[in-house]
This record gives C-alpha cells, sequence and structure tokens, in this order.
C-alpha cells in the first residue's frame, strides 16, 4: 500500500478512534464521578478485553474463510454504510437541521440517570455503574473494532491500523485524567466530517476492487493510477458534502413543515 493511502488509514482510525473514546470517555466519566470509580473503570476494563476478544476472532475469521476479492466487496461495502452514516450525521449539522453533539449535555444526562437509578449491588460492584460503563465502552469501542479490522485487513496492516486506535485512545485518557471534565472543547463534527469522508473513499475504493469476485479468476480489480485513484475519490465525496450542505437547508425551508424526512433521522450521537 502507497504512502498516500497508509497516512489516509492511520488518519482516518486515529480521527475515528479519537470521537469513539471521547463518548465512551464521557460515559464513564458520569458513572465513576457519581457511583464510584471501582464499578465504573470496572465495567469499562472487561469491555476492553471483550473487545480485544472479538477483534482477534472476527479478524481471524475474515482472513481465514474470505478471498481477498471478496474480503474487500464485503468489507467495502459494510465501511460505505458505516462511512455515509457518519458523513450524513455531519452533513446535517454543518448545514444546521441537525444541532451539534455537546458532550457537556451528554455528561449532564448521564448524571441524571445515575442519580436516578438504584444502588443494587452484585459481586461487590455497583451493578448499575457496572453495567452501564460496559455498555458505554464496548458499543463505542465495536465502531473502533470496525474500523480497524476493515482497513487493517485491507492494506494489510493491522497493527498499524491498531496503533492508530491506541494513539487516539491514549490521548483522551491523558486530557481526560488532566481536565477531569468532559472533553467538550473536542470538534466532534469536524472530526465526524473528516472521518466519514476518509471511510467513503476508502470504501469505494475496496468495494470496487472486491467487484472482480465476479469476473473469472475472482481477481480483485485494478484502478487507474492505482492508490492516486483514493484522492480523487476524496475529491468526489467532499464535491457531494459540500453540495449537500449548501442545498438541504434551501430544501429543508421549501418542504412540509420546514423539514426534510426523507433524510432527517433520530440524532443520537
Amino acid at each position: 500500500m502507497g504512502s498516500t493511502a497508509t497516512w489516509g488509514l492511520v488518519t482516518a482510525v486515529f480521527a475515528a478512534s479519537l470521537v469513539e473514546f471521547v463518548e465512551a470517555f464521557t460515559i464513564v466519566l458520569a458513572i465513576g464521578t457519581l457511583r464510584g470509580w471501582k464499578s465504573a473503570l470496572a465495567g469499562a476494563a472487561l469491555a476492553i478485553v471483550a473487545l480485544a476478544g472479538f477483534t482477534v476472532a472476527v479478524g481471524y475469521a475474515l482472513v481465514t474463510w474470505l478471498p481477498e476479492s471478496a474480503l474487500q466487496l464485503l468489507i467495502g461495502t459494510l465501511l460505505l454504510i458505516f462511512g455515509l452514516q457518519w458523513l450524513r450525521k455531519a452533513i446535517l449539522r454543518s448545514a444546521g437541521l441537525e444541532a451539534l453533539r455537546d458532550e457537556d449535555e451528554a455528561f449532564r444526562e448521564q448524571s441524571e440517570a445515575a442519580r436516578r437509578s438504584s444502588g443494587e449491588t452484585r459481586f461487590g460492584f455497583d451493578w448499575y455503574a457496572f453495567v452501564i460503563s460496559f455498555r458505554g465502552v464496548f458499543l463505542e469501542g465495536l465502531e473502533v473494532v470496525f474500523i480497524v479490522i476493515t482497513f487493517g485487513l485491507n492494506a494489510d496492516n493491522v497493527p498499524l491500523a491498531a496503533a492508530g486506535a491506541v494513539a487516539a485512545g491514549v490521548i483522551v485518557l491523558i486530557a481526560g485524567l488532566v481536565a477531569r471534565e468532559p472533553l467538550a472543547r473536542v470538534p466532534e463534527n469536524t472530526l465526524k466530517y473528516s472521518v466519514g469522508l476518509l471511510l467513503s473513499t476508502f470504501a469505494t475504493f475496496w468495494a470496487v476492487e472486491g467487484l472482480g469476485i465476479f469476473r473469472e479468476g475472482g481477481e480483485s480489480l485494478a484502478w487507474p493510477g492505482e492508490d492516486l485513484a483514493l484522492l480523487a475519490l476524496l475529491a468526489g465525496w467532499f464535491l457531494l458534502s459540500r453540495l449537500l450542505i449548501r442545498l438541504l437547508p434551501r430544501l429543508a425551508r421549501r418542504g412540509p413543515g420546514g423539514s426534510v424526512p426523507s433524510i432527517v433521522g433520530e440524532e443520537t450521537s
């Protein structure tokens, strides 16, 4: 894989992981502050162990069972769906049709839920704190794992992809320990927009290569210019996104009730 694609891989994995780790940190911080750090950290630690096992199992299964072109088509298609979800959220926020995520508000919501919950204890842990921390870290971590596996396998460099994710996690942890408050200053929408562009770009590249599974021999298709085609795809996705950011507010004003129901959905993260 050329240097252009390699830097794109590291950037995409790092930025995506940064967003997910910030959201996971907000959950653990709220639970730990109000319900106790022992149970919150135990839940987070167990989630990390589970994610590591899941990563190894899924990565091994994909490499063992699928030929290269089929792997590219499967991962490219799934990653495109995933990337377009990120891009959609960022476009709607940039167009003013959805509110930006507020880590301070997310922290307040988690804190209020923690105050209202019961204080049931199991195995020496505050069960609510343990479960919420586990669930939050595991669900946010699944997205990181998915990105690490897809980028790592297609680039034949899982360690590099994993290193990008680990670096993001370390930065969030250090920043959180220093600030001791929600990391509200992280430009979450800018990161989500950038990551959505990168994921969609790589996904399109790999999915088209994987279409070679349908031709005789099953060899992957080759792009003109090889890895340089990534730059053209990135430019294409960027121009399309900027066009949508300009057009969607106008469509919303013209639509029934000033909304775009076919595009705007429930926003949760």
